[in-house]
């Protein structure tokens, strides 16, 4: 099963360290683009070479702990594409009960997070190429080609959308002109007949639909997701008696989907890239934490925590478990003097 060969191939939030160190050099700008990535996203985890308990926060991480990067025995099986897939993605709620279908080919691992929300299509291939030099080998997928043909599809989507226009426009002029004669013959108003015209009507939003979505293909290639799009108030308000219910849905989705322990320490255990969140409840407003999840860019462009593509519905249950951690705070440990005999 390809999903479980992949373990946790993909790349995992860290911090850029200071300082750039090219090990080898790099052969392009494409690929010192990806190492940069790398370093800053993935070596956390991941270690600066790839290689397992290398990374500070690999021996944090719950199970599975992130492949080794640098076995080109294991990563020569994978195609350039499911890198690529793996890295951007939706996340599938793993959950046994209540959880997500997750299919053979579906990469299902919680604590890897996507990148599909955070980073340019661009910006993930160039992380694909880096990974490729971590076992010796080159990526092969043709980026320069991919680019070409999103900027092919999208004249194409284009040039349909205003041959639709045009023929609507035919459409409904010649059924206005022909009302306008009835009601010269008739010596009163005559109503257009707009399904005269409702064919092209359909057929020009629908050419205009595919326009769009090519243009934000198109853009995602080189422009990063999300950025500058801030996310409005939420609103918050629950019932009292659903309370629990969405609590306990948010603790579910934080640990089976959106692996936020993965970066994250609960009560001793979890990642440490993150700050522990034992006392959320009390540090965060809950409307803050709404957005943050929603697009912690937007909040701190600095931030290295990627969007996770939560749904509002997603945002509201894990917001709602955060607010809940509120451990003692901590006493600290007095020593008592040692008595003279």
């Amino acid at each position: 099963m390809k999903a479980a060969r992949l373990g946790i191939i993909g790349l995992t939030v860290g911090v850029l360290g200071g300082g750039l160190l090219l090990a080898g050099g790099c052969a392009n700008e494409q690929e010192k683009r990806g190492h940069e990535l790398y370093t800053h996203y993935c070596s956390d985890c991941h270690g600066e070479s790839g290689r397992q308990n290398e990374g500070f926060n690999w021996s944090s991480m719950p199970d599975p702990k992130p492949k080794d990067l640098s076995n080109k025995g294991e990563m020569s099986t994978f195609k350039d594409e499911e890198l690529f897939t793996t890295i951007s993605r939706d996340m599938l709620d793993t959950s046994e009960e209540g959880g997500d279908p997750i299919g053979d080919d579906d990469f299902a691992v919680p604590t890897m997070p996507t990148f599909k929300y955070t980073l340019s299509e661009d910006e993930i291939w160039a992380i694909v190429g880096y990974v490729r030099t971590l076992h010796d080998m080159k990526m092969e997928f043709n980026v320069a080609g991919r680019k070409t043909s999103l900027e092919e599809g999208f004249k194409a989507a284009q040039a349909k959308f205003e041959q639709a226009k045009q023929a609507y426009e035919a459409a409904e002029k010649k059924a206005s002109d022909e009302a306008e004669r009835k009601s010269e013959q008739l010596k009163k108003d005559v109503e257009v007949d707009e399904s005269a015209y409702e064919a092209e009507q359909t057929a020009m939003i629908q050419a205009k639909k595919e326009m769009d979505a090519a243009q934000v293909s198109l853009n995602n290639f080189s422009t990063r997701p999300g950025k500058g799009v801030s996310v409005p108030r939420p609103d918050l308000t629950i019932k009292p008696a659903e309370i629990a219910k969405m609590v306990d849905r948010g603790k579910r989705l934080y640990e089976n989907k959106y692996g936020c322990n993965g970066c994250h320490n609960l009560a001793g255990e979890g990642g440490k890239i993150g700050p522990a969140l034992d006392r959320a409840g009390f540090r965060l407003n809950a409307t803050w934490i709404y957005r943050w999840l929603k697009n912690p860019q937007v909040m701190d462009s600095h931030t290295r925590m990627p969007a996770l593509g939560l749904s509002d519905a997603d945002a509201k249950a894990v917001t709602m478990y955060v607010s809940t951690l509120r451990a003692p705070k901590e006493e600290p440990i007095v020593e008592k003097p040692v008595e003279k005999p």
